[in-house]
């Protein structure tokens, strides 16, 4: 029997989950910046090595040439709130064509800067001696990336001050906070699942890993007679009407170019990684030539809900990025992030079209059930749902229950 079986996902009159409680640290204006650091090799030594060609060859993503020069110029000082400095053996270097020599220190300093607006409380689901369950809200990045650094789910779980017992404090791998053992999109919301010990980030680790497998295999291992150790189900809002009550999609996800995303864009794509979405239909909303659907996923590839809805032929209420098919929507010239175009801090420009971090689509991470990594109990978990994905009878229910 898999851990899911027997559960569902539709309101039964029970009351919506409530949160055990809520924190959050305000963001600080500046964030603390970034110091890349990297001991030079010289693999020929008849050939120099200037800075620039350094930096411009291991950190191309990071900026053009051109960005590279003249963010090795600017040295120290400031523009637009944002600065940069680099130096050699701990002074600081304006010199694109310094040559480098063998073993010699470079640091990268991307000095404070305000990174873009983020909320930053978060509610506490459910917690236990081994994972803590979050409920993330729309808009704040799970892990550090491009311009969040800070504004983070994991900045908030290093900032809490977390509580021991006296049982839990003498227990073996424990970690100094807890870390996050799956991802949810910038522009997702819901239930985030986070690990406080080794054991548990590991076991948890390889539930979801092995749905990627089970995935590759076309199949779920519970019709095989195994028990599954975890299953996800997310709400979202997508475009059109569906036809079918339930969909399974196994549509790959891999990476194709982008223009702006220097490590490409996730989508689907034949030649990449296996992925499978379990879609069900909750409620048709032909007025508004809506479906809400509900939609369990056996693989965790970036994006994947987003992409497989897309690729059926119903997309996102609302998203950005991915259109029809499972691709993007736009796509600008190929001049959009060359080298001709840099923004202020020597860094690419924002593309003008939709990048993946954009939010503004309806999906929420609704519920899970799993496995415990410690005591092998069955354990669900809710989170609870923005209006606008809830079905006609939770609206009604909710309603009764203010007024009552």
């Amino acid at each position: 029997m898999s851990a899911a079986e027997g559960e569902t996902p539709v309101a039964d009159g029970a009351p919506p989950p409530e949160a055990l409680y809520s924190f959050g640290t305000p963001w600080p204006e500046l964030n603390q910046g970034l110091s890349y650091s990297d001991t030079f090799r010289c693999a020929d030594v008849d050939a120099a090595t200037t800075l620039i060609e350094f930096y411009a060859t291991n950190y191309k993503s990071s900026a053009p040439l051109p960005g590279w020069v003249k963010r090795i110029r600017s040295g120290q000082r400031m523009k637009a709130s944002f600065s940069l400095q680099i130096t050699v053996d701990g002074e600081v270097v304006t010199d694109p064509d310094m040559i480098l020599r063998d073993g010699c220190k470079l640091v990268y300093h991307r000095l404070p800067w305000q990174e873009p607006f983020a909320p930053y409380l978060l509610e506490v689901l459910y917690e236990d001696d081994d994972m803590v369950a979050l409920n993330k809200p729309s808009g704040l990045q799970v892990l550090p990336k491009g311009l969040f650094q800070q504004r983070t789910v994991l900045a908030q779980l290093q900032l809490k001050d977390w509580k021991m017992t006296s049982f839990y404090s003498k227990r073996k791998h424990v970690q100094s906070h807890p870390v996050p053992v799956h991802r949810l999109g910038r522009g997702t919301s819901g239930l985030l699942l986070c690990a406080k010990t080794k054991v548990a980030k590991v076991r948890l680790a390889s539930y979801f890993a092995e749905g990627a497998i089970n995935a590759g295999n076309k199949r779920d291992k519970s019709e095989f007679g195994e028990e599954r150790k975890i299953s996800k189900f997310y709400r979202a809002l997508v475009t059109g009407i569906l036809d079918n009550d339930e969909v399974v999609v196994t549509q790959p996800i891999g990476l194709v170019h982008y223009p702006g995303v220097a490590e490409g864009l996730y989508a689907a794509c034949s030649s990449g990684k296996p992925a499978m979405s379990n879609v069900c239909v909750l409620e048709r909303l032909a007025h508004q030539n809506h479906t809400l659907v509900q939609v369990e996923i056996h693989s965790g590839r970036p994006h994947q809900i987003r992409i497989h809805l897309a690729y059926i032929g119903h997309p996102l209420v609302d998203d950005p990025l991915y259109g029809i098919g499972g691709h993007p929507k736009f796509v600008e010239p190929e001049s959009t992030g060359t080298d001709s175009s840099f923004a202020y801090d020597g860094g690419y420009e924002r593309p003008l079209q939709p990048v993946p971090g954009d939010c503004g689509y309806h999906l929420h991470a609704h519920w899970l059930v799993l496995c415990h990594p410690t005591t092998n109990k069955i354990v669900k978990i809710t989170a609870p749902l923005p209006q606008i994905l809830q079905t006609r009878e939770e609206r009604r229910a909710t309603a009764e229950r203010i007024s009552g």
